[in-house]
């Protein structure tokens, strides 16, 4: 999207925001400890593929390590609650089980990293429903991180919205991601209700929707799922006609809806969390076919509504 030779270190002055931040504003914990050594891993894997690209196989390595890290140091779902069955004790299950949360996370926020500004502009509305559940839930030291994390994010966006003075890079991205997918985690520390898991995952519906379709899109084209493309959520959007800015401004919003959703669900009843979740996998599918996000011919959902009507308008065309 730009012509010329752009900074792509900004991320580090993230993560310098949030260190600072973080020692300034007191906050240490025993169980951050893990956390801060896993981002430490992150930010010099993030570094050191923005100056010399390393290969996927690597970076994933160091995914696998700082995620590894995290849960060395405690942090993981031990006990999963299914309503109208019980709860389960995950066991060993407990450790990939996290570890796959927080390289999964952390990967879906980079894949988004393609327009100025929206990575960090997604990434900020996803840590701000975080605070604003822990803040609701009583969590002082996931609401604090969250605020910290939050501000360093805001004064980046300064520089980063389009015409952007600066990329975050893989550094921010990486780091981003790896934050979000580890406060998530935090919250459900310990013990987790199958629906309060789907909370974060509504919270990063952005990404998620985008990755799953890109996965979709190459199954269904019969290519590689670890294939490049030009057809995520924003390549579609701006093929579509919408500028740069005007693009960014409605996946914003898109996260927006999905934030507001994941807060609406974390105060539901069961029923009606069911409800938000139907509506949001409808309005995803409805998306996904009208903007040609897997391809032009991919129509599922609207060929089934379509046959739907024909035959209620024979069913009533009888009765008369």
């Amino acid at each position: 999207m730009h012509t010329k030779v752009m900074p792509r270190l900004g991320g580090l002055a993230i993560f310098v925001g949030v260190a600072v931040g973080y020692f300034v504003g007191g906050v240490y914990k025993e169980q951050v400890t893990g956390i801060t050594i896993g981002a430490l891993i992150i930010v010099l894997v993030g570094v050191l593929d923005d100056l010399y690209e390393l290969s996927p196989k690597v970076k994933l390595a160091g995914q696998l390590l700082a995620a590894f890290v995290v849960v060395a140091s405690g942090l993981k779902v031990d006990l999963l609650t299914v309503p109208f069955v019980g709860t389960f004790e995950l066991g060993l299950w407990s450790y990939p089980i996290t570890i796959f949360w927080i390289v999964a996370i952390t990967n879906a926020i980079n894949l988004i990293d393609g327009l100025d500004g929206l990575s960090a502009g997604i990434s900020a509305i996803g840590i701000a429903a975080i605070a604003v559940m822990a803040g609701m839930a009583g969590k002082t030291l996931i609401f604090t991180l969250c605020l910290i994390i939050l501000g360093s994010v805001i004064a980046f966006l300064f520089y980063n919205f389009h015409p952007a003075k600066i990329f975050m890079g893989d550094t921010g991205a990486l780091f981003l991601g790896y934050a979000i997918s580890v406060l998530s985690v935090l919250g459900l520390y310990k013990s987790v209700t199958l629906f309060s898991f789907v909370v974060p995952v509504i919270i990063l519906g952005v990404p998620i929707f985008d990755t799953t379709f890109a996965i979709i899109r190459r199954i269904v084209n019969k290519r590689p799922i670890s294939a490049p493309d030009k057809s995520h959520l924003h390549h579609r959007l701006l093929a579509l006609g919408f500028s740069h800015r005007n693009t960014v401004l409605l996946i914003y919003a898109f996260g927006l809806m999905f934030a507001v959703s994941a807060i609406l669900f974390s105060a539901s009843t069961l029923w009606q969390s069911i409800l938000i979740v139907f509506a949001l996998i409808v309005f995803g599918e409805l998306l996904a076919e009208l903007i040609g996000l897997v391809n032009d011919q991919y129509k599922p959902f609207m060929t089934f509504i379509r046959k739907l009507l024909r035959g209620s308008r024979k069913v009533y065309g009888n009765d008369r």
